[in-house]
């Protein structure tokens, strides 16, 4: 049975998504490429696996987690899969770009456009990090729950850009 909850966050209110014993998204409300088949938020007690999300997102913002081991389930083409995937080897602190990105599933030059829509689509943000992906020449593109919260991110895990992003 899918459920969905909604949090608060510092980059504001967070929706859950889970089915079952899963958590199948993780959004911004009112980010680009919200879902539509979001029916109703439910304020219904949380199962364990929304409580486990929320303590695992609130421990990240308060810079005490780096990884994150709540179970989920993308759901997506094959090739969405094979960019979300990549995306979960993106460490902490680091960033790539759209090109690196593509070259790490082994796609030829000029695939960094098609690897941006995949990224885009990711429905886990923040534990799927495609925050993490940047563009080619250093800017901050292409973030579904907007350029301000990727810039917030980045800066939150002290990552290459670190001086150059402020954090709020």
């Amino acid at each position: 049975m899918i459920e969905c909850h909604v949090s608060e966050s510092p980059l504001g209110p967070i929706l859950y998504r889970v089915d079952g014993d899963c958590l199948t998204g993780l959004f911004f409300v009112g980010q680009k490429h919200f879902p539509k088949d979001i029916a109703s938020v439910t304020n219904a007690r949380a199962p364990r696996i929304v409580d486990e999300a929320r303590e695992q997102i609130r421990e990240y913002f308060a810079g005490e987690r780096e990884t994150f081991s709540v179970p989920i389930r993308l759901r997506g083409t094959t090739f969405q899969q094979q960019v979300w995937d990549a995306l979960r080897q993106i460490h902490f602190g680091d960033a790539w770009t759209y090109g690196d990105l593509a070259r790490r599933i082994g796609l030829p030059p000029g695939s960094a456009r098609a690897v941006g829509g995949a990224n885009g689509r990711n429905p886990v943000a923040i534990i799927v990090p495609c925050h993490r992906v940047i563009g080619g020449d250093g800017e901050l593109t292409g973030y579904a729950g907007g350029v301000d919260r990727k810039r917030s991110l980045l800066t939150l895990e002290g990552g290459r850009a670190r001086e150059q992003l402020p954090l709020f």
